[in-house]
């Protein structure tokens, strides 16, 4: 693998990599296609292209079903913090209410003093 990794030094001394991926153009397609013919014939590629069509549907129903496994967990945890506000304002409100009685209760007490 590292002979077809080449490090290109630029002017400003930053190493990149050049991958062999990027040299996949027109020509080196059509050779990659003519081998697999030599190697597969002409009477397994249409087999070798169906199991290919199936691999994708698979792996498309699998992502499809990862994302919503995520797009759930996303809407759980915006209701569970939904609920959880809910629940912080109304015991905001008992204990405002709670406050509000106790210092009623305190000046009633302070006017029957003086």
């Amino acid at each position: 693998m590292e002979m077809f990794i080449t490090p290109l030094i630029h002017s400003n001394r930053n190493l990149t990599m050049n991958l062999p991926l990027a040299v996949f153009d027109g020509p080196v397609i059509w050779v990659v296609l003519f081998v697999v013919l030599l190697l597969f014939g002409g009477s397994k590629l249409p087999e070798l292209a169906r199991g290919m069509g199936k691999a994708k549907r698979e792996f498309k129903k699998a992502s499809e079903e990862v994302e919503d496994e995520v797009r759930n967990a996303v809407h759980e945890d915006e209701v569970r913090k939904a609920r959880l506000k809910a629940i912080e304002e109304e015991e905001r409100a008992r204990i405002r209410s709670k406050i509000e009685e106790e210092e009623r209760a305190k000046r009633a007490q302070d006017g029957k003093q003086n």
